[in-house]
């Protein structure tokens, strides 16, 4: 391997290790906490969800690294590009749709006093999980195209290929089933990333409220500033935020390279450390700033 191949397989385990292991050990906690049968059971559910569709980000960018880095020729075959390719598109638009649900329910769970906002929030784990269930419907929908131009390559013309994807090919597609699908993904984003975006500003606002009430009453020994209510609207937001600027700078830099059409492998490294960012980071913040919500349950049991 020459330098850059040694550069992009230390990038490689260095956020996939770690974030195989956040994501697993995000799992298994909020497993467990659910078959407690907790007070936080809905938002358990969408927490297991979010750390399941980011480990199939990073297995499946992970195998198609893997396979380009070490030049493992016919190492996945068109069975193999089509199945990597798709999950990666997938479970990235699960993130984006789970990552909304939890920032939406986060905002319900703050706004209880208002009767209209009460009933719009998930009261069970099963409404949840048939919100989960329209997520996957909606995304096999929008990557499915991908099952039937993504191939390996092997023994094809150049020439007719129309985009490179780690070890595998994207055919070029007729206009109106490439813009159709593009609107899917467009809309899906604008939609979720809407919702985010409002969400964040509602969230904000509260925080800023919570911090006016707590200055005021500082001197009352009773003010709990870190209450769990206000540490987990405090993950979310964090969270979004980490969303949205791996998300937006992906988009550009994936612009670029396909304006460009450059191979540059320092610009194809940082895509892959933006693609991988969310899904490494994402159950460190959500379990660095969850220890107070632990006690607080724990101590009511």
């Amino acid at each position: 391997m020459d330098w850059n191949n040694i550069i992009q397989t230390i990038i490689f385990l260095f956020l996939t290790g770690p974030g195989i292991s956040g994501n697993i050990l995000m799992f298994v906690r909020h497993v467990y906490t659910s078959a407690l049968g907790t007070e936080k059971k809905t938002v358990d559910i969408i927490l297991i969800h979010l750390a399941f569709s980011n480990m199939v980000i990073i297995c499946s960018t992970g195998i198609r690294d893997i396979a380009t880095v070490f030049y493992f020729r016919n190492f996945l075959g068109d069975i193999g590009c089509k199945a990597v390719v798709f999950l990666a598109r997938m479970a990235r638009g699960l993130s984006i749709c789970t990552t909304s649900l939890l920032s939406m329910v986060q905002v319900l769970t703050i706004s209880l006093r208002t009767t209209i906002w009460s009933k719009l929030r998930p009261q069970t784990a099963r409404q949840v999980v048939i919100y989960i269930f329209l997520f996957w419907i909606f995304n096999v929908l929008t990557a499915s195209n991908l099952l039937y131009y993504i191939t390996a390559g092997s023994g094809m013309n150049r020439s007719v290929i129309a985009e490179y994807i780690g070890y595998c090919y994207m055919l070029p597609s007729r206009s109106i089933v490439k813009w159709l699908f593009i609107s899917l993904m467009t809309v899906r984003d604008l939609i979720f990333q809407s919702l985010m975006g409002w969400s964040s500003g509602y969230i904000s606002f509260h925080l800023y409220k919570h911090h006016k009430r707590v200055f005021y009453l500082h001197s009352c020994k009773h003010v709990n500033s870190s209450s769990p209510e206000i540490r987990a609207s405090q993950s979310v937001l964090v969270l979004m935020t980490f969303f949205l600027f791996f998300y937006w700078a992906d988009f550009i830099f994936s612009f670029y390279i396909g304006s460009m059409v450059t191979h540059e492998s320092f610009i194809l490294n940082i895509k892959t450390c933006l693609v991988l960012g969310y899904a490494v980071l994402s159950p460190f913040v959500l379990l660095s700033r969850d220890v107070p919500a632990a006690k607080s349950f724990s101590s009511h049991r």
